[in-house]
This record gives structure tokens, C-alpha cells and sequence, in this order.
């Protein structure tokens, strides 16, 4: 049920909701990518387990695992097989995923890496075209030249025999019937195929007669079924992720994405057979009395956003109020300076030495941090500077604001944050056997060298493209287990889970009002302030700093937990159609 907070709470969240959400706009005024009928929705409190991610049919699923015993690993297994029916847009077993666990009994934290490989034979001119000039970006994700080796069924298999209690077969059950009986087409699911979201969702057949039957879009409330889907989960059920990896269902991978008649790619059997999840160290570093923790390269996600809030310590934001135009411009900053860092540093780690240590070090940052003016914005941040190590170029790397995440905790306190993706909204638009290829290939640098110097995020046959995706956990300075949270959108993935954190643990707020207050990015270049809401109020007084200010649709998908002494607060982006349930 919805948790009701006290009074005084009360009396704070009518005050930033209606300073932060009174200007949110109508379905048909937002982005399709948004939550129709947007309306402030209040966070949920259960005493025993949480789940809350992005469909309310998803989270029934891994609500239900709950119920039964299992274990947070085994609800998001529930969880990621649903979404690959309900929500194919943004994850599922085509695409990839990163997950954080925290094992509550033995107190350790896992971070396990399932994102996509690019096949064997890919080279850095994979997206480069006749002349040897980088592709439109459009152009390139269409088809089988973006498709990596899906990684999803792999880590979650992996994750489970680690983590595990329930069967693995147990797991796909409502995803198997909703597959069988149907499911009702949500009104964001229609809007973002009838406003051609991806342009080439149309292109190819299968995809095509799927999403506009007799030619039309989706309707809203349409009931949809996906015998393929269920065909092919059945499968994976029963024989465990050797069923995806090898046999029939990665022949018609391999086929589809190498006949892919306009766009063919290079993936092969063996590139899938040989494809391997890995568990990683994750990265935590200290903001205030709190632990923050990540997961390390190849995704920039942990390292970005663990050096924005290092880099802002020092100014104190609980000085602050929530929306205050000093506190934004600080933001700004901070952001900049880690995303000069993350063009040039970042990529995967297995092929590039990543300075991992020197980019979360206490006086590098505070180098850095000494270059943010609280009267003036410093434009491009350069890169920082990490003795011994090789320079790199910046590279040009075009990510969407797609994805999707899920955060649970379960009844003995152990808990998964995890970030699951097919890339552009659709993926590359190649279904095979009822589900989405991703486009993750796309988030290479289509250049493998820039002013002479090689760029860190560079195609290499193999290698795994540098993400945004940004699962995190926060523990309290009693090593406990204090939030779990994550969102979809690209690139800005990372300012949008800071923007949450800084919310909760500096402004103390609710963390339903820290979720839904309005997002600021910038990603070292213009400040982005979202449309219809309070953010647009802050324009004049950035301008004034010197910002180049644009007003735009900034979507996040943000799904979180808050652990307290009386129980689980969970929480679910009201811009989106997401839940959170617990018992």
C-alpha cells in the first residue's frame, strides 16, 4: 500500500510538489519516451521485501517470487523475463544488463558485468562508411552491423547459481503465460511505436507485424500475445542459457542479424557460444558519513557519478534547498569536470587500462573540484591530467535515452540493483524468436582515433562497448544497507541517479520527492533543464552565471528503495508507469 508519511513530511512534499511537478505537462505535450497521464504518485512502505521497477505486470512477477521464498536475484530474473514481453522497447533477453548484489548475510557486495561483446571480426571501422567517413548514427544502429552479443540470459544465469533458492524454471512462469494469454498494451507502449520513436521499427518484417498489426500501431488496451516468446522461454526455462547460446535460437540470431538485407553485421555462432558474463569488483568511495558504490568499467556509470558527488562535497549542498540555483550551477560544474574524465578515460577495462584508482583519488579530486567558480560556469572542462597513464582521445559515442531498472530488496535483506538495456528504443528493430536484438554496438566510438591518439572506447573484436548504466547501493556509516536505486536514459543515466542520491542523503527528502524533482544534466556542454517543470524557473539566474541553457524532455525511469529501521520505502519515477510493491 502507499506509504503516508508524517505530518511534517506531509507538509514538505506539498511544497516541492507543487514547486517541482505542478508544471508537469499532458501525455500529448511530453516526450512518447515519457509516462502518460503523469500524476505525483507516493512512494510505498512494506515491512519485509520491495520490488520496483518499470511495469506493474513485471513487478507482480518478481512480487510473486518474494511471496514464495526466493531470493532478490531470483524476483529479478521474474522480473527482466516480463519485461522482455511488456516493456521490448527499453530491455530483455536481446540486450544486456548490469547488476549490483549485497549479500545481507555475509555483508559483501557483487557486481556482475552481462553487457554485450562485439563479434570476434569487428574492427574500428565497423560503422565507418565507403568514403571512411563515421555513419549516420541512425543509419547504423538499423539491423544487424549494431548487434553484440546479448549478455542478459548469461548473467542472470550466473547470478542465480550464485544467489539463487528458487529453481530456475519456477522464474519464467508469468512471463510464459502472459506470453501465452496476452498482455494489455499500455498507452506508453503505443505512443512510442505510433510516434516512430525508432523510424525504422517498420523496416523489418517480423518487427513490423508484431508492433503494427494490419498495419496500424499498438492500440492502447489491445491485448497482445507472444507465442514465440513463450516458445522460446520455455526453452531457456528448461535447458538453462545454453538453450540461447548454442542451437536453434542462436542460428536465427546469427541469421537475422548477418541477412539483415540493408544492414548486415558480423555476429557469429561462436561469437555467442564463447559469449561470457564475469563477476567484477565493484567501486565505492566515501560522500559524507555514507558509502556509495557502483559498478566499475566497462560502464562509466560508477566512476562518473562517485566523482560528481566527490567533487561537490566540499560545498556543502544540505546548505542548500532543493532547486536552488547556486546548488544547480554547482551540479553543473561537477558534471562537467567527470564528463570530460568519462570521454576520455572510460571504456572496458579487459582492453584498456582504466585509471581507476586515479580518477576516484582524494587529491585528484580535490584538484579538480578547485576549478568550480560558484559565480561562473568554465564552459568545456578539459580532462584531467592522471600521471602514468596513456592519453587518450575524447571519440564521439551517441547514446539514447532508452534502458530500463529494477531495484529489489527481499525478505532476509539481501538486495539487486540492476540496469538492463537494448539501447535505442526497439533496439536495432531485428526480432528473433518473439524478442529485440539490442544496438549496444552503437556505443562504441564510430572513431578509432582523434587528433592523432587513439580513442579509449574504440571497436575492437570482442570488446565490450562503454556504457552509462549506473546501478547503485548507498550504505550508512554502520556498513548498512541504505538505498538501492537506478534509471534508464542514455547518457544522462548518470545525472539523473546523482540528482536522486544528492536528494535523499543532502535535502533529506522523501525519496518519491527526490525521484520526481525536476532533472538537470550536463554532459560538458549545454546545461539541460527539463521542460514543464520548476527546473525552467532557474534559466535566467544560469544565464547570468554564463550557461548556455536548452529546455528539453529529460526522461528518466528512476526505481528506488530506501532502507529504514521501521521497514522498506520504495519508490517508482512518476514520468514513467513503473511501480513499487512490497508485501
Amino acid at each position: 500500500m502507499p506509504y503516508l508519511p508524517p505530518l511534517s513530511m506531509l507538509l514538505l512534499m506539498v511544497l516541492v510538489s507543487s514547486t517541482c511537478l505542478a508544471k508537469m505537462p499532458s501525455a500529448e505535450a511530453r516526450d512518447p519516451e515519457a509516462a502518460t497521464g503523469v500524476q505525483h504518485k507516493l512512494s510505498t512502505k512494506s515491512n519485509k521485501f520491495m520490488v520496483s521497477a518499470a511495469n506493474p505486470y513485471a513487478v507482480d512477477a518478481g512480487v510473486r517470487v518474494l511471496r514464495e521464498g526466493g531470493s532478490a536475484v531470483d524476483a529479478a530474473i521474474a522480473v527482466q523475463m516480463v519485461l522482455t514481453l511488456v516493456e521490448p522497447q527499453s530491455s530483455g533477453i536481446g540486450g544486456g544488463a548490469f547488476i549490483l548484489h549485497w549479500d545481507n548475510n555475509q555483508h559483501k557486495l557483487t557486481s556482475w558485468d552481462g553487457r554485450e561483446t562485439a563479434p570476434s571480426a569487428a574492427t574500428g571501422d565497423l560503422f565507418l562508411n565507403a568514403k571512411g567517413k563515421p555513419m549516420n548514427w541512425w543509419e547504423a544502429l538499423t539491423g544487424g552491423r549494431s548487434v553484440g552479443s546479448p549478455g542478459v540470459v548469461s548473467v542472470l544465469a550466473k547470478a542465480h547459481k550464485a544467489h539463487g533458492k528458487l529453481p530456475w524454471s519456477a522464474l519464467f512462469k508469468e512471463a510464459i503465460t502472459l506470453s501465452e494469454k496476452g498482455f494489455t498494451v499500455s498507452e506508453r507502449l503505443h505512443l512510442l511505436i505510433a510516434n516512430n520513436t525508432n523510424p525504422a521499427l517498420g523496416r523489418y518484417d517480423k518487427a513490423s507485424n508484431y508492433f503494427y498489426p494490419n498495419g496500424q500501431p499498438l492500440q492502447t488496451g489491445a491485448t497482445l500475445r507472444n507465442p514465440e516468446l513463450a516458445d522460446t522461454l520455455k526453452k531457456i526455462s528448461t535447458l538453462g542459457p545454453k538453450a540461447f547460446y548454442s542451437g536453434g535460437i542462436a542460428k536465427d540470431i546469427v541469421s537475422a542479424v548477418q541477412n539483415a538485407h540493408d544492414n548486415p553485421g558480423l555476429l557469429t555462432e561462436e561469437d555467442l557460444s564463447s559469449y561470457q558474463s564475469k563477476e567484477r569488483l565493484p567501486i565505492c568511495a566515501p560522500y559524507h558519513q555514507y558509502k556509495v558504490c557502483g559498478m566499475g568499467p566497462p560502464t562509466s556509470g560508477g566512476i562518473t557519478l562517485l566523482q560528481i558527488l566527490s567533487l561537490l562535497e566540499p560545498f556543502k549542498l544540505s546548505t542548500y534547498s532543493p532547486m536552488d540555483a547556486d546548488a544547480i550551477h554547482l551540479f553543473s560544474q561537477a558534471s562537467r569536470l567527470a564528463y570530460a574524465d568519462r570521454d576520455t578515460y572510460i571504456a572496458d577495462s579487459d582492453f584498456v587500462d582504466v585509471p581507476v584508482t586515479g580518477l576516484l583519488g582524494s587529491s585528484y579530486l580535490k584538484q579538480r573540484s578547485g576549478l568550480i567558480n560558484i559565480d561562473k560556469d568554465m564552459s568545456t572542462a578539459p580532462a584531467g591530467h592522471i600521471p602514468n597513464n596513456t592519453a587518450f582521445s575524447k571519440g564521439d559515442t551517441f547514446a539514447q535515452p532508452s534502458t530500463s531498472h529494477v531495484s529489489i530488496v527481499d525478505a532476509s535483506g539481501n538486495a539487486v540493483s540492476m540496469t538492463t538495456s537494448i539501447e535505442m528504443a526497439f533496439g536495432s528493430t531485428l526480432m528473433v524468436r518473439g524478442f529485440l536484438l539490442n544496438n549496444q554496438l552503437t556505443d562504441f566510438s564510430f572513431r578509432s582515433k582523434q587528433n592523432g591518439k587513439l580513442v579509449a572506447n574504440r571497436v575492437e573484436g570482442k570488446k565490450r562497448p562503454r556504457s552509462s548504466m549506473s546501478p547503485m547501493m548507498i550504505f550508512d556509516e554502520n556498513d548498512k544497507l541504505l538505498l538501492v536505486i537506478g534509471s534508464p536514459g542514455g547518457s544522462r543515466i548518470i545525472n539523473y541517479v546523482a540528482k536522486a542520491i544528492i536528494g535523499v542523503l543532502d535535502w533529506k527528502l522523501d525519496i518519491q520527492l527526490a525521484i520526481d524533482l525536476p532533472n538537470i544534466s550536463n554532459r560538458n556542454s549545454t546545461t539541460d533543464l527539463e521542460s514543464d517543470t520548476a527546473a525552467v524557473d532557474l534559466k535566467k539566474a544560469l544565464e547570468t552565471k554564463g550557461h548556455k541553457i536548452k529546455i528539453r524532455e529529460l526522461n528518466s525511469g528512476l526505481h528506488g528503495i530506501l532502507v529504514t529501521p521501521d521497514g522498506l520505502i520504495g519508490a517508482a519515477d512518476s514520468r514513467r508507469e513503473g511501480v513499487a510493491k512490497g508485501h
